[in-house]
């Protein structure tokens, strides 16, 4: 088979608050049109021309009476609003109830298991920005070779480490550890590796951060491809919210980098689903409150489109989508439970596509079911494709 699929998650990216919002504290979170009301309106053209203004009244996009892709929007079903969540979603995967999170630490039966397991002590434990903890503790660090452990108001296990006291590959089979130490009831969503180093102006975080995921519970979408013998190709973090089942990625350190392997995928692969996460939305903007430095990443991403969109193959798909909220403009630096946006676009001079609207959708799982339908596997996933709507 040589059709070809190109999904790209941008993390972080909501567009109002989920019919549940308030239950998780988010009450008028809203990514897009909170950005655009703080900075005056926002200048996308190229989405614009996609047709995001015509899911969402937003402040500087609106509404095209022509829009170049098919567009609507995806209510969250699972419970959680984290990417691992929420990637799972995407592909088939919903969860009852949420991982577990520690706002006041975690156990101490369970942080000396690890320092038992690792040889090292842990210092920190608590909930933090990894900046501020990374600049409390890096001194003591460096004195006494001791992890710096901490999580955040997300389900996860981060561990700090100076590349110069503690080298990668120890960090990375500490990670290992605690990834095998964290089963039911404390199966936290994801460790994650944060190495730093020191900088002129302190500490900074270097682009080796790994990511090792819980496995997902039940088949996804890329299971079911990878059964079929369909090719998939993974860019950014996306492997490791998979625990690397079914799929490998190549890591990008920003957004600009994702977007040129994004783009060298569409121009040379033959066949296969590129599945891609941009992260910078949430990692370097949403999570510190950076309105200016978010809608920066946007800007960068609206200009990248157009070689995107030009570049697709006949019976080539295009789908832009979201994993959660990360609203800049609230107090809060955590996620947001959102609504995400949905753009569809086709190749040209393939078979007819629609841009069309597609409402409201009732959970992220439709994405997923519409890749399945466009790759023509037996999909078993939940959601319900709309290959259908916009295909004639």
């Amino acid at each position: 088979m040589t059709r070809r699929a190109v999904l790209i998650i941008l993390d972080g990216v909501g567009i109002g608050a989920a019919h549940d919002a308030q239950q998780y504290g988010d009450a008028g979170s809203d990514t897009l049109g909170n950005l655009a009301r703080a900075l005056g309106g926002l200048a996308l053209p190229q989405l614009a021309a996609l047709g995001l203004g015509c899911i969402a009244p937003l402040a500087g996009v609106p509404p095209t009476p022509s829009p170049r892709a098919a567009f609507g929007s995806m209510q969250p079903a699972s419970a959680g609003k984290d990417s691992t969540t929420g990637h799972w979603e995407i592909c088939g995967v919903h969860l009852e109830r949420p991982f577990p999170v520690y706002p006041n630490g975690f156990p101490p039966a369970l942080i000396g298991a690890f320092e038992t397991a690792t040889g090292r002590s842990a210092i920190g434990n608590i909930a933090a920005s990894g900046t501020e903890i990374i600049a409390q503790y890096a001194e003591e660090q460096r004195r006494t070779g001791a992890w710096i452990v901490y999580t955040s108001a997300d389900s996860v296990f981060q561990i700090a480490a100076d590349e110069s006291v503690i080298p990668l590959h120890e960090l990375y089979a500490a990670c290992t550890t605690a990834r095998a130490l964290l089963v039911e009831p404390h199966n936290v969503a994801r460790v994650i590796a944060r190495p730093f180093v020191r900088s002129a102006d302190g500490y900074e975080r270097t682009a080796n951060r790994r990511d090792y995921s819980v496995a997902p519970p039940s088949e996804t979408l890329l299971d079911t491809l990878a059964r079929a013998g369909i090719a998939r190709h993974g860019i950014g973090k996306v492997d490791d919210l998979f625990a690397k089942r079914a799929l490998t990625a190549r890591h990008t350190s920003s957004n600009a980098e994702g977007l040129a392997v994004i783009a060298d995928f569409i121009r040379s692969s033959d066949s296969g689903l590129c599945f891609s996460n941009l992260v910078d939305f949430d990692q370097q903007y949403g999570h510190r409150n950076d309105a200016a430095g978010f809608y920066g990443a946007l800007r960068e991403f609206d200009r990248a489109v157009p070689m995107l969109i030009d570049a697709l193959r006949e019976d080539d798909l295009l789908i832009i989508t979201a994993d959660h909220g990360n609203d800049p403009t609230t107090p809060s630096t955590d996620h947001s439970r959102e609504r995400v946006p949905l753009l569809v676009a086709g190749g040209a001079g393939g078979r007819r596509f629609r841009a069309q609207p597609l409402g409201e959708r009732a959970t992220f799982s439709d994405v997923g079911a519409t890749l399945g339908d466009w790759f023509g596997v037996a999909y078993a996933g939940r959601g319900r494709s709309f290959l259908s709507e916009i295909t004639a």
